[in-house]
């Protein structure tokens, strides 16, 4: 094991812990607006939820197996568990402190302030009676803590009081249970006068008024837990049968699967945690120490109060400068290719491209591939247009992708319900998703059929589009175009594609990538310049990582951003110490991938919708593209050097895991922002 631990970070979920840290450390920076530090408060919560409910949630199902099972595994997942709730436990600590040490005070400065329920004046007083009798009275609904499990079901990732009672005829206390409604505003605003501004946590209305809820009781202490149960939906072991229909019954089962997590809060007196434990069917390594609120994801619906200096100032797309505003984007395609860079550029063309499709009475076919749409979907809606005008549409849609399940399969209802041909598996392959971020149209122009292709790196997706750094080519390349037929083709019949200009999982991906790293090995064992920059959302395959750590051994020049996991260490002697490694966590979320080799000189820029991933190279579908323009080459290689050179939002990625920023005597860098300045023009 000591020697494996040399080559990688011994498991990717401690990688992502350091990842989720980074998100943090931007809820600590004082350079931010602070409404801004507690949405990254809010993304920190939700990150580490879905953390517990699919990757810890897998883990303790491990831990239930028998230890003769683990000798199939490379680590041991009792310890890992144990391993996770330290760091998290030490990040939870650290959240507390920035809400309670940094925010709440700097909220209080612009005259916000938090109000519990023992610090009311008689105005909020009568104001949350009121608030109480018109949205609450009639909705909780409390239980005892003996009906936990048969009579009353704890939702998962719901928040509940449970209060303690003491009846006057009882010489012990007595506990009950009620949830607080997730269909109102988490956070109060209460009567406020002279610019200054009162709010509260729904949990505290609910505890203003819990003698209107319990009034045969005197009502002492109340406490706030909430249970995390298993997200995944184990869809890779099922091989058979309608996966549709199967996407729908795991939906069910998720909100009732394994508990992973039930926090509660620290003041919790033992025996109610012991009762809980007990109740619950929990275990000790179920049991997490909180704070007195859960669900801080709530902080996305923080009440503004028309404070806009405390926000981000707005950041609107730029317009393409050639696909924004054109007669015929068709056009402007076939005269060049197109690459657009979102959030920085606008993803109206993209809807646009589908839109004009659907009423071209010159298309024929629209092919393209789904991951995640958006709730509302543009993109969709312009499909199901195009079918009704007598287009013939054919629609891959990834039904699997987690947490976007009941979306997708919304929308596959939707499509196939206007007649368009739909799929949603690989038959035989179920256990391999679709992420290929891909789509073409067949034109008819006079004797010719001309293919327009879109490439991505992001989701077909217009809410994210927004938030999400990616990358995009249109183009009227027939070579490409066709064998971006020849992946559909696979996707619908499982024949083979053959392939000159794409990268494709599971086919020629990997082996593509490995034959350019050993170009680079080759050229510099020849005493020439080599070198590579790779940008991903994740490195965690180890046959990639110790073909890198070769390169670095031949004095082959490695730069790598990585947003999130990265089971590669650099900086060792011996082994790394050519690889420099960053992460930039910043406004957007970076989510573009793109891997340049210099390859002798003539250097090879390929964006993809894969990270280097075990899964992304050998259990899914993607894609990765080449950029022959000349322009589109310079834009890129652009945008890398200036991420590069980032020394405000860039992080440091090192064997300890410490995520420090980096820093030098250059002019402040800020990649975004710099990049949203270059694409102004």
């Amino acid at each position: 094991m000591e020697k494996k631990n040399k080559y990688v970070i011994e498991n990717r979920e401690i990688s992502w812990l350091s990842f989720n840290a980074r998100v943090l450390q931007e809820a600590a920076d004082e350079r931010l607006p602070l409404f801004e530090r507690l949405s990254f408060l809010a993304i920190y919560s939700s990150n580490l939820d879905e953390f517990f409910r699919v990757r810890v949630a897998s883990m303790r199902s491990l831990v239930r197996l028998k230890k003769k099972s683990y000798e199939k595994l490379d680590f041991n997942p009792a310890r890992l568990v144990k391993q996770i709730t330290s760091i998290v436990t030490e990040q939870q600590e650290q959240f507390g402190a920035i809400l309670r040490d940094q925010i709440v005070p700097a909220l209080a400065e612009e005259n916000i302030f938090f109000k519990s329920e023992t610090d009311v004046d008689d105005e909020q007083a009568r104001f949350l009676s009121a608030y109480f009798k018109e949205h609450l009275e009639d909705r909780l609904n409390p239980a005892d803590l003996d009906q936990l499990g048969t009579d009353f079901f704890v939702k998962n990732r719901g928040i509940y009081l449970v209060t303690e009672l003491w009846n006057r005829d009882a010489d012990v206390p007595g506990y009950r249970l009620l949830e607080i409604p997730s269909d109102l505003p988490r956070f109060i605003e209460l009567p406020s006068e002279n610019g200054r501004y009162n709010v509260m946590y729904l949990d505290d209305v609910i505890r203003f008024n819990l003698d209107k809820v319990y009034k045969e009781d005197d009502v002492d202490a109340s406490y706030s837990i909430k249970l995390t149960r298993d997200g995944d939906l184990y869809l890779e072991d099922e091989f058979s049968g309608d996966v549709v229909q199967m996407i729908k019954k795991s939906l069910k089962k998720r909100e009732t699967g394994i508990p992973s997590r039930l926090l509660y809060d620290l003041k919790t007196p033992f025996s109610l945690a012991v009762m809980l434990k007990k109740n619950l069917g929990l275990k000790n390594e179920d049991m997490v120490l909180g704070g007195r609120y859960h669900n801080l994801n709530d902080f996305f619906g923080f009440p503004r109060f028309d404070k806009a200096h405390l926000l981000n100032e707005p950041m609107p797309p730029h317009a393409h400068p050639e696909l924004s505003g054109s007669d015929s984007i068709f056009d402007i395609i076939a005269r060049k290719d197109q690459f657009l860079h979102v959030p920085y550029q606008s993803y109206d063309p993209v809807i646009r491209l589908f839109e004009e499709a659907a009423n071209d009475e010159l298309v024929e076919d629209i092919y393209i591939s789904l991951y995640r749409v958006a709730k509302d979907s543009a993109i969709t809606k312009a499909l199901i247009d195009a079918k009704k005008s007598g287009k013939n549409v054919t629609v891959f849609v990834e039904v699997k992708a987690r947490f976007d399940e009941e979306s997708n399969v919304f929308w596959t209802e939707q499509m196939e319900e206007a007649g368009i041909a739909v799929k949603y598996s690989i038959e035989d392959m179920e256990r391999f998703k679709v992420h290929a971020k891909i789509a073409v149209i067949s034109r008819r122009e006079g004797e010719n059929r001309m293919l327009y292709t879109y490439l991505g790196t992001g989701n077909f997706n217009e809410k994210t589009a927004s938030l999400y750094v990616d990358d995009a080519v249109l183009t009227a390349n027939q070579e490409i175009g066709r064998e971006v037929e020849q992946v559909f083709e696979f996707l619908f019949t499982k024949k083979n594609p053959e392939l000159k200009h794409l990268l494709v999982a599971p086919f020629n991906m990997r082996d593509s990538f490995n034959s350019l790293i050993n170009k680079e090995i080759e050229e510099a064992k020849a005493g020439r310049d080599a070198w590579m920059i790779l940008k991903m959302n994740s490195l965690e395959d180890t046959k990639m990582i110790r073909r890198l750590y070769r390169a670095n051994n031949a004095g082959v020049k490695i730069q790598i951003i990585v947003r999130g996991i990265c089971r590669l260490v650099p900086g060792v002697e011996g082994q790394s110490e050519n690889i420099s490694v960053i992460s930039i966590v910043d406004r957007f979320l970076e989510h573009a991938r793109a891997y340049v080799f210099n390859h002798g000189g003539d250097a090879q820029i390929y964006l993809a919708s894969a990270d280097w991933m075990k899964r992304n190279l050998s259990r899914r579908v993607e894609v990765a593209f080449p950029i022959y323009d000349a322009d589109h080459r310079e834009a890129v290689m652009k945008m890398l050097k200036i991420q590069l050179s980032d020394n405000q939002k860039a992080r440091v990625i090192n064997k300890t895991q410490s995520n420090p920023y980096v820093t030098n005597d250059g002019a402040p860098v800020r990649a975004q922002y710099e990049l949203y300045k270059a694409y102004k023009g």
